[in-house]
């Protein structure tokens, strides 16, 4: 039987998944008296380490899930493959957010494009789907240069390949294994931004400053915070966010992905119906955080204010700083917390590998040009890409 919302410090939550963002959001339900058991398929997950009680069960498993329901008295979610109906079995007994529908809109990129631009009337890059070779033969010569993607899975650059004609993309789809892709147009961008946006079961919504992000090789190396770009831009960013979390009737929180192309205009990229990667500078550098963001939605508590109180660089820091040629070394972290305004954040993983997401550092300054200067110095210690 569900409780009725709002639920108090001491509840019982729970969490599908159990990598560094389920880590992150255990530890702000500490902060504010709350328990955390995670679901998580293997042994000491990092969440797990955080939290209260680890359930060893894959997100499948009806015997895990009736455990992780019959536990807590509201569930989420730490990233998007979930399976769907794993989070509709749980909402049977218990409250869930984000829901299962909204989930599965987001595991589909075929789906979600159709949903930003037909319902949310959110503007997005010229697309089409490809699920087979009469797909390609249809496709329109005014897509390319294009990018062929998969439909499901596809996460840091993964299941991504760049055509520059039919021939091309007759290639890229047999790489991909025929799976059922989308082609997206290139278009020519200015910055890559995303905006964090929180929605409450009652339908107020939040936003955090937008974010300007810098990848590298397909992985998030650099978060810039507030981005860089005219108000009107940020402001319309917000909005965009805004209207999709509304049209999903969404409760939880939810990152959009926006290119800022060179004319001035803004399109959705993608959403990640979860905390993001780059909304990990509002840990240190706003009023409230998105992982407490993520508690109060699932708790039917009042959304806490987003304000950013000091300018930030967010730098991740990938398994490959660990590595001296192919003999495994610590990187020298004393050098690094020595600079003014550093904040070290390590996932708990037991094993470095290379490109795997080990933690983040946020650099704080009274200026955005201080923190970027801290942030280089970082990088330069460290042999991370230097932001700009």
């Amino acid at each position: 039987m569900q409780k009725k919302l709002p639920l108090n410090p001491g509840e019982m939550l729970g969490m599908m998944g159990g990598g560094q963002l389920g880590r992150m959001f255990a530890i702000e339900a500490a902060y504010m008296g709350y328990h955390v058991t995670v679901l998580e398929p293997g042994e000491r997950p990092p969440a797990a380490e955080v939290s209260l009680q680890h359930i060893a069960q894959t997100y499948l498993s009806e015997q895990g899930l009736d455990e992780l329901a019959q536990q807590s008295a509201a569930v989420s979610t730490e990233f998007e493959n979930v399976p769907a109906q794993a989070l509709d079995r749980l909402a049977k007994n218990t409250f869930v957010a984000p829901p299962g529908s909204a989930v599965a809109i987001a595991q589909d990129r075929n789906a979600e494009k159709h949903f930003i631009e037909s319902v949310a009337r959110v503007p997005v890059a010229p697309h089409c789907q490809i699920c087979s070779e009469e797909d390609i033969k249809k496709a329109d010569d005014s897509l390319f240069p294009a990018i062929l993607k998969t439909a499901r899975l596809g996460y840091d650059g993964k299941g991504q390949v760049l055509v520059d004609n039919r021939d091309q993309l007759y290639a890229a789809f047999e790489s991909l294994k025929r799976v059922d892709c989308i082609l997206e147009k290139r278009l020519l961008l200015y910055k890559e931004v995303s905006v964090i946006v929180a929605r409450s079961h009652s339908g107020q919504t939040a936003t955090f400053p937008v974010c300007e992000n810098r990848h590298r090789n397909g992985i998030l190396a650099v978060t810039v915070m507030p981005a860089r770009v005219k108000d009107e831009i940020s402001d319309q960013a917000r909005r965009y966010a805004t209207q999709i979390v509304d049209a999903l009737g969404y409760t939880g929180v939810l990152c959009v992905e926006f290119f800022v192309l060179q004319n001035g205009s803004i399109v959705a990229n993608e959403m990640a119906p979860r905390p993001h990667n780059s909304g990990h500078a509002t840990i240190d550098a706003c009023w409230s955080n998105q992982f407490e963001q993520q508690l109060r939605c699932m708790t039917g508590q009042p959304l806490a204010d987003t304000t950013q109180h000091t300018p930030a660089v967010m730098l991740n820091l990938l398994g490959d700083i660990w590595f001296d040629g192919e003999k495994l070394r610590e990187p020298d972290w004393s050098a690094v917390l020595a600079i003014p305004g550093v904040k070290l954040h390590l996932y708990g993983k037991a094993q470095a590998r290379k490109a795997r997401k080990m933690g983040h550092i946020t650099c704080l300054g009274h200026t955005l040009d201080e923190a970027l200067s801290r942030a280089k110095e970082v990088a330069q210690i460290l042999n991370l890409p230097e932001p700009q």
